[in-house]
């Protein structure tokens, strides 16, 4: 097959595959029962108050029973923290320790909006009416509640449709806890988000129900709190207690690979598709998420075959779903940190310091943004400043004033997207066209855009705030006047810098830490370092043989998606040259 066929392949499965393969099985956001906690230290009439809750409730509600107060009460705490709600308390009044008022006069207090029913005996109809008052029961029953067609259901019936009537389903997926401008909370969202996994955002500051989630899940309250749907959380956690708990796979099954691919952006994920396809043993390392600095942009509408656009996140879902279901593995929150050579196999050492061995390496690690090196920013990045697209703040940027440095496509990508919550949305520029650096289509949509103001030959200068961005101060290189404006929000795109941390002391690369490859390294004659072979280096290979590089990171790459996509596709090719002459 062609490389020209090979292109046309790729754009058709990921046409072909929208939506992705069949969406796995979910429990974090699969519809929950509303629960009914009954209460007794008698276990023959607990059973009994479940069996009957059971027969008539179970289709719709969860029964879960407790044997006394106090167990009742952890019961309610794990509820809480899962993010579960409770419909009804069905409490003996008579147990050691803890009367049924005691407990629910506690209970109460977690799911006030449950509906309180209290079981007496006939000596303690006074007590349970002088509950009426102290904790506002909705009923007691006398026991017996034989049969309880007549004596138990009606009672019930009618205070769970009331309690229905009001009911408003909680989000059941995953919850983050945070402070609103806190830098560890939106690497979380971040993670969270660049991985498409659903979950709702509550701020500590302003929430009272977060500030009593935190309370119940004690710690001292380190922030962020990430509350999953089975009950466990986690406290400030790094991206692989995330990644663990969420079950991404950070670990590879086998010791030996044909091919390792480090980076699974555009490039990654095509060499991943293509390797893995035609037989190769494939395994595929990523620092963040699949899909690379591609995958954070909200809308890319010049990659050929989808008209309408599509977004970085959609991009990469649809090529990861390729990748496994020929063979590839994906190792996520994970990186390479050396790699060294054993003959003829290459010895990659990965962040948890374990290695794999491989025939080839494909390097595919990709670019970040360049740090803007302006007073006030390092301070607060992660605070109101952000490198790169961070839909995980939208909801902070409605009716408000944000500002975008870049002059590049993912600059305009984002200032459209953010167009449609922010009051005004100002790109700032240092040159004096976008036409050097944007794609025109995007020139012309901004220039289409209302709430869109571009301004040329302008820089940021310095960024103001304490705990997080508030007014930044602009300068206009033209007419040498200052200025400074209120800000919530400034996202930075300026520049490139190569991830090569892992090769530097190996692979050649030029001035500004692009790798170099193919013919950029036998001009003049000369002879590549570390390069044994008669014959010279394929067009992707690197200085060290059975070693190449794909996608932004290389020297001379065009930084475009179907670009990086074709090396992708391309490498694979020559590294089927390399492994039949090895």
């Amino acid at each position: 097959m062609s490389i020209a066929q090979n292109m046309l392949f790729l754009l058709c499965a990921l046409q072909s595959q929208h939506g992705a393969s069949p969406a796995r099985r979910n429990p974090a956001t699969e519809m929950r029962k509303p629960v009914i906690l009954t209460v007794d230290d008698d276990a023959d009439v607990l059973h009994a108050v479940e069996r009957d809750l059971r027969r008539r409730y179970g289709e719709q509600y969860r029964i879960t029973g407790a044997d006394s107060g106090q167990s009742a009460l952890e019961i309610v705490r794990q509820l809480k923290l899962r993010g579960d709600v409770v419909s009804l308390f069905l409490v003996d009044q008579r147990m050691p320790r803890m009367t049924g008022v005691e407990f629910l006069a506690k209970g109460i207090k977690d799911f006030p909006r449950a509906k309180r029913v209290l079981l007496t005996a006939y000596a303690d109809t006074e007590a349970a009416i002088n509950a009426i008052n102290e904790v506002q029961i909705d009923h007691y029953l006398i026991k017996p509640w034989d049969p309880p067609e007549e004596r138990l259901y009606p009672v019930l019936d009618d205070l769970l449709e009331h309690w229905l009537r009001g009911h408003h389903p909680q989000f059941e997926g995953i919850r983050v806890i945070g402070q609103k401008w806190s830098p560890q909370a939106h690497e979380v969202k971040y993670f969270l988000a660049r991985h498409q996994i659903p979950f709702k955002w509550l701020d500590f500051e302003i929430d009272a129900e977060a500030r009593s989630i935190v309370e119940h899940a004690g710690n001292g309250g380190h922030l962020p709190l990430v509350l999953f749907p089975d009950g466990s959380y986690l406290f400030d956690p790094t991206l692989s207690q995330l990644g663990e708990k969420l079950g991404l796979k950070a670990h590879p099954e086998m010791a030996h690979y044909d091919l390792v691919i480090i980076g699974a952006g555009p490039a990654g994920l095509a060499a991943a598709v293509y390797g893995a396809s035609e037989g190769l043993r494939t395994v595929m390392i990523e620092r963040v998420a699949p899909g690379g600095q591609a995958g954070s942009s909200s809308r890319i509408e010049n990659y050929l075959g989808f008209p309408a656009g599509l977004s970085g996140g959609d991009l990469a879902r649809r090529a990861v779903a390729q990748a496994r279901r020929f063979g590839a593995e994906i190792l996520t929150p994970q990186h390479g940190k050396k790699i060294r050579l054993n003959g003829q196999y290459r010895v990659l050492t990965l962040s948890d310091d374990s290695e794999i061995n491989c025939q080839v390496l494909l390097i595919a690690t990709g670019v970040s943004y360049r740090q803007l090196e302006v007073p006030g920013l390092e301070r607060l990045t992660g605070a109101g400043v952000y490198y790169g697209s961070a839909m995980t703040e939208e909801m902070y940027c409605r009716d408000q004033d944000v500002y975008i440095v870049g002059a590049g496509n993912s600059a305009g990508q984002a200032a459209m997207y953010l167009s449609r919550f922010a009051r005004c949305v100002k790109l700032l520029a240092r040159g004096d066209s976008l036409a050097k650096s944007m794609s025109q289509y995007l020139i012309d949509e901004l220039a289409r855009t209302p709430n869109v103001v571009v301004q040329l030959q302008t820089r940021v200068i310095e960024a103001h705030g304490e705990n997080h961005l508030e007014s930044i101060t602009i300068a206009n290189d033209q007419t040498g006047q200052t200025t400074t404006a209120p800000a919530v929000a400034l996202f930075i795109f300026i520049g490139a810098t190569p991830h090569t941390t892992c090769v530097a002391d190996l692979i050649e690369h030029d001035e500004r830490g692009y790798i170099l490859s193919g013919t950029d390294l036998t001009l003049n004659g000369r002879r590549p370092r570390n390069w044994p072979l008669e014959r010279k280096p394929y067009l992707l290979e690197t200085n060290v043989p059975g070693i190449f590089v794909a996608g932004d990171v290389r020297h001379g790459s065009i930084k475009r998606v179907a670009s990086a996509v074709g090396e992708g596709s391309i490498a694979i090719e020559l590294i089927h040259q390399y492994l039949d002459r090895v």
